[in-house]
């Protein structure tokens, strides 16, 4: 019997509040396996975990809630306010989120995945993908955005970004470009098409 091979994969990426989760979740209702590094970060690090214990070694008790859980704010403010222990974080959960994405890879039927990493640029490791799609927003509306969606001060709205790769970065490793400035139909559309080409170029 020939081996099942895992499908053709596609990397999603975007700046926060960029609108990945929005295209992500139109892809699957197209069909297509989609599986979210956020996702899968969140589960790995669920109370009692080796990942959760990892990371109360490297910042302390204090970013544990009251019931031993990972208090996510907490964590947050900590590591977007101080730059080596935002690497000491992805440090922790990027390699681990990396070898779990492979496996659902393995593991997916459609004609092809779509990974959902907002980490991209910043993670590297992930030349094992075919393509890598990026949502592209302008920093302004994302900034409006994610200040509105997560209830945030301007400062920690501008920190978070800060963050992150810049627009230049994630279109300077992107073999495809979705706009998100418009309607959510407008981006539908975006999406509907590229889901015809890719299956079209999946079937060459």
């Amino acid at each position: 019997m020939l081996p099942i091979l895992p499908p053709f994969t596609i990397a999603l990426t975007g700046g926060i509040a960029s609108g990945k989760s929005a295209v992500a979740h139109h892809f699957h209702t197209l069909g297509v396996d989609v599986f979210d590094a956020d996702t899968i970060a969140r589960e790995l690090v669920a109370r009692g975990s080796a990942a959760l214990a990892d990371i109360v070694a490297a910042f302390g008790k204090q970013v544990l809630d009251a019931s031993g859980a990972l208090d996510r704010h907490g964590l947050r403010a900590i590591v977007f306010a101080d730059v080596q222990a935002r690497h000491t974080l992805e440090a922790i959960l990027h390699p681990l989120v990396r070898a779990r994405l492979r496996e659902c890879v393995a593991q997916a039927r459609s004609p092809y995945a779509l990974l959902v990493i907002p980490l991209l640029v910043e993670s590297g490791h992930y030349q094992w993908v075919d393509r890598v799609l990026a949502v592209d927003t302008p920093r302004e509306m994302q900034r409006e955005r994610l200040m509105a969606r997560d209830s945030i001060a301007p400062e920690l709205a501008d920190a978070m970004l800060d963050a992150q790769a810049s627009r230049e970065q994630r279109l300077a490793i992107a073999d495809d470009v979705i706009g998100n400035t418009g309607t959510l139909a407008e981006l539908d559309a975006r999406i509907d098409a590229l889901h015809a080409w890719y299956l079209g170029f999946v079937r060459r």
